[in-house]
């Protein structure tokens, strides 16, 4: 539950992305899992090179990250550009922009054909970021997602937004899906899967997320965010698929969304179970030493067989070792309401 309490915090708490960002003020510890590659199933260490060749021809590998990590996109990165060199060539799915996003996203792909200067490339990049309303993001943070669209550019690459817009999922989160119109409504995809265990357990994450903050009104409305993003980022990734007869659907997306093949992962398999999924974990090592079985321990939940959190574990060093509910403890004191 940690693991996956520490990728939904970038959503949830917003203002600590900065803070988790910045150099760690504890000293990091060394850990012999660090840049090694596990496939879970086997428990043995796989090559970067045998990765890419185990995976390239799965229909849809998820690169699964921390989004504030500038470790694993540096694997998302060098991962992408093997299979450009092995002549896979993938369409580029983002959690972090919407499918709105897309004709912007595509014409920044496009731009590529062209022999630009440094001062043009320069006004284009500010001109995309300005257009998906990324100006308000951390320069490094724009930076990670940037540099993997300039391998789209160079290689003409498709490229494709995945989520919800921006204001769909703050009128969500805001009125929950039974408060929206009928409007709304016919505007957002639904799988229809339901699970009551699953939903109970992905309220105590959200409840963990906040620090023990477990106000039942807004954790409802942001499991209704959770479905609903989770259903369209399904509902784009299946319509990619079937448009596609070239190189796999690499999906840059936070760890959360994939775990234990939930989230997004069960709701592509509802929709079209002839897709072939892989999920490559980018895994942090955790603030305290911990043995490889304790990362893999299987998500023990009704109703659900008992999986690996990844198909593939990429260990990497740590962004911070700070606890954020530490930090932000008086804030939330103050904050906290009774249920």
């Amino acid at each position: 539950m940690t693991r996956f309490f520490l990728h939904l915090i970038p959503f949830f708490l917003i203002p600590m992305v900065v803070g988790c960002a910045t150099a760690p003020k504890k000293p990091m510890r060394q850990d012999p899992l660090i840049g090694k590659i596990i496939e879970t199933t086997t428990q043995n260490p796989v090559p970067f090179n045998d990765l890419v060749e185990n995976t390239k021809n799965y229909d849809v590998i998820y690169l699964s990250e921390k989004h504030d990590n500038p470790m694993h996109h540096a694997i998302q990165h060098r991962f992408i550009q093997a299979l450009v060199k092995k002549e896979k060539l993938p369409i580029l799915g983002f959690e972090f922009f919407s499918m709105n996003d897309t004709p912007l996203l595509l014409n920044f792909a496009d731009s590529g054909k062209a022999d630009h200067s440094e001062k043009t490339k320069k006004a284009i990049e500010k001109q995309i970021r300005k257009r998906l309303n990324w100006d308000s993001q951390t320069d490094a943070m724009w930076g990670y997602y940037y540099d993997i669209l300039k391998i789209a550019r160079d290689n003409s690459l498709l490229v494709s937004g995945l989520d919800l817009s921006s204001s769909q999922k703050r009128r969500i989160t805001r009125k929950g899906l039974g408060g929206l119109t009928a409007i709304e409504k016919k505007l957002i995809f639904s799988t229809q899967l339901t699970n009551a265990p699953y939903e109970t357990h992905m309220k105590s994450i959200f409840k963990a997320v906040h620090c023990g903050m477990g106000h039942k009104k807004m954790t409802s409305r942001l499991y209704d965010t959770w479905v609903a993003r989770n259903d369209k980022m399904a509902l784009s990734i299946s319509q990619l698929y079937e448009k596609n007869n070239k190189g796999p659907i690499v999906v840059i997306i936070g760890g959360g969304h994939t775990e234990y093949r939930l989230g997004v992962m069960d709701r592509v398999r509802a929709i079209n179970p002839k897709i072939s999924q892989v999920n490559i974990g980018l895994t942090e090592i955790s603030r305290d030493p911990s043995g490889l079985e304790d990362y893999i321990l299987p998500l023990e939940l009704e109703g659900f067989a008992p999986v690996a959190p990844w198909d593939y574990a990429c260990f990497t060093q740590r962004v911070s070792y700070e606890n954020p509910c530490e930090r932000f403890k008086a804030s939330f004191k103050k904050m906290k309401q009774k249920e």
